[in-house]
Order: structure tokens, then C-alpha cells, then sequence
């Protein structure tokens, strides 16, 4: 098959995409929400355009609230990012931007404020669940290919998994590093929702193809194990691609539905499904078949 007999180049192509998404993290990093810093957010309504972010920093200078973020959202919406307020300072706040002329303010859409100590709190519990889902889904691997360790041991296809996981989760992550120092958008608590949801789809990809590959490995003969791994692994990914590929469109589909007019508070978790299902099904591809025809092929060498 193509992908098979070219893996070397198609390797080549994916290692530099997940280096370049390191490399955009490590430069700009991401931009994290009140949800892992601690602070205020608002979002408010209004019936003709925003007032001007020179405008509202004037009048709230004397509120001294520090360092304040302003971002509109089409063409009525205004969101308000600040340091952890108290009911005074909110509704100081309120009463100072709802007042500021010929732009009426409708309505507070939403509210939330949360302390730095709950925000490290969160950050922390972010890092240990993906961290664990990761390390048990491995274990899993390990063990349910363990039968067919005489010919491929499970811990080479618990490598390639891993492997798999690092590129389908930097892919996201790449581009909202890129999102957030561009546009400003920022990671909270859904981004890492779904970052797990990713790996789980991932995996769920990935096992299909490599599934396929346990099971044409006892059926074919001693010989063709030895010497025509590349030409089953190939096969098995023929008999795979068009399902993953064609699930994974429907998917997909739906999940840019979500982005063009479903609700903007769902709209960036969408979006970060949406590429996650994407890179997820290429790797299945493109990536781990390609990777265990390479770690196989070493392995062999060295014995």
C-alpha cells in the first residue's frame, strides 16, 4: 500500500508537523482561562455596538480593578476578563459600563468568578486526568496485544500508540497556541475535556487499525510473519482505512455544525474536537501503521 511503502517520507512530513506544534507552544504558549488563573469573567449584551476598549479603561480607571481584558464578540457582545471582584467592585463595574452613551447595555449574559487557589486546583487536576488516562490506556494496550507477543511484543504496539497520542493531542494544542496569541482565544476546563475526549477517539482509531493487523498476523503463515510484515500491515490498512475515514467525516460534519451556529460557549470545544478527530483519523493512517512497520523492522535488526 502507498502509505506503507512510503512511510519514510510520510514520517518525515508528520514529525516536523508535531515539532512545528512544540515549537509554537514553546513561543507563545497557551493562553489559560479564569478557570486555571482565578479572576472574573463577563460577558455582556448590547443593543447598539460595544463601547471602545479606550472608552471603558477611562471610566473604570477609578475603580482600581488592574490590569483588565477587553474582546467583542460579533457585533453586540462584549467580553470582560479581570482579577477576582467582589460584589461591590461587579456591581461598580455594571453601573460604569452600562452607562457609557448611546451604547445601552441589554443584559449580563454571563457571570463567573472563580478564586487563584481553585484555578491552580483545576490546573493541576487537568495534568494528573490526562496524565492517568494516558498511562492506563498504554496498560491496556499492553495487555490486550499481549497474545501475540511471539511475533509483535505489546509493548511495541503500546509505543506506537503512545506515539500516536503525543501527535493527535500537540495538533490541537499547536493551533490554539497559535489561536490564543493571534486572537486572544483562551483554554479552559471544555479545552481539556476535549483533549481527553480526543485521546479516546484516538485510541479508538488507532485499535482498528492495529486490531486488524493482530488478526491478519494469525492467520497468515510463519513465513509471510517473517518476511511480509510490511505487505499485512499494508493489507490491514486497506481493510480499515475507508471505515475509519468515512466515521470519522460524520463526525466531523457535525462537529462544524456546532462551530458555524451552534452556541458560542461550545464553539472553541467544538473546534478543538473537530481538529482532534481529524488528526486522530490521519494517524490511524498515516502515523501508526507506517511507525509499526518501522519499530517492527528495527526490532528485528537488533535481534
Amino acid at each position: 500500500m502507498f502509505v506503507v511503502n512510503h512511510r519514510k517520507i510520510i514520517l518525515t512530513i508528520l514529525a516536523v508537523l508535531v515539532i512545528a506544534a512544540f515549537v509554537v507552544v514553546g513561543v507563545f504558549g497557551l493562553k489559560p482561562s479564569i478557570d486555571f488563573t482565578g479572576g472574573t469573567f463577563l460577558e455582556l449584551t448590547y443593543k447598539g455596538t460595544p463601547p471602545t476598549a479606550s472608552e471603558i479603561e477611562t471610566k473604570l480607571a477609578p475603580l482600581n480593578l488592574g490590569k483588565i481584558e477587553l474582546q467583542t464578540v460579533g457585533d453586540h457582545s462584549l467580553v470582560v476578563r479581570a482579577k477576582t471582584l467582589t460584589e461591590d467592585e461587579h456591581n461598580g463595574l455594571l453601573a460604569i459600563v452600562g452607562a457609557l452613551p448611546a451604547n445601552d447595555l441589554v443584559k449580563e449574559e454571563q457571570y463567573s468568578s472563580i478564586g487563584p487557589s481553585i484555578g491552580s486546583e483545576l490546573k493541576r487536576k487537568a495534568a494528573w486526568g490526562v496524565a492517568l488516562v494516558i498511562i492506563f490506556i498504554i496498560l491496556y494496550i499492553v495487555f490486550a496485544f499481549r497474545k501475540v507477543g511471539r511475533i509483535v511484543p505489546g509493548w511495541l504496539y503500546a509505543a506506537v500508540t503512545f506515539i500516536t497520542f503525543i501527535h493527535d493531542m500537540m495538533i490541537p494544542v499547536g493551533v490554539f497556541a497559535l489561536l490564543g496569541h493571534f486572537y486572544h482565544v483562551q483554554v479552559d476546563a471544555l479545552f481539556i475535556t476535549a483533549l481527553l475526549a480526543i485521546l479516546g477517539y484516538s485510541i479508538n482509531d488507532t485499535i482498528i487499525v492495529l486490531d486488524r493487523v493482530r488478526e491478519n498476523l494469525y492467520r497468515a503463515t510463519p513465513k509471510e510473519q517473517e518476511t511480509d510484515f510490511a505487505g499485512i500491515v499494508g493489507r490491514s490498512l486497506r481493510q480499515t482505512a475507508v471505515r475509519s475515514i468515512n466515521t470519522s467525516f460524520t463526525v466531523i460534519l457535525v462537529l462544524l455544525a456546532l462551530i458555524f451556529v451552534g452556541s458560542p460557549a461550545t464553539k472553541w470545544f467544538a473546534l478543538t474536537l473537530a481538529i482532534g478527530a481529524a488528526a486522530g483519523t490521519y494517524s490511524s493512517i498515516f502515523l501508526a501503521s507506517p511507525l509499526l512497520v518501522i519499530l517492527q523492522g528495527l526490532r528485528k535488526a537488533k535481534k
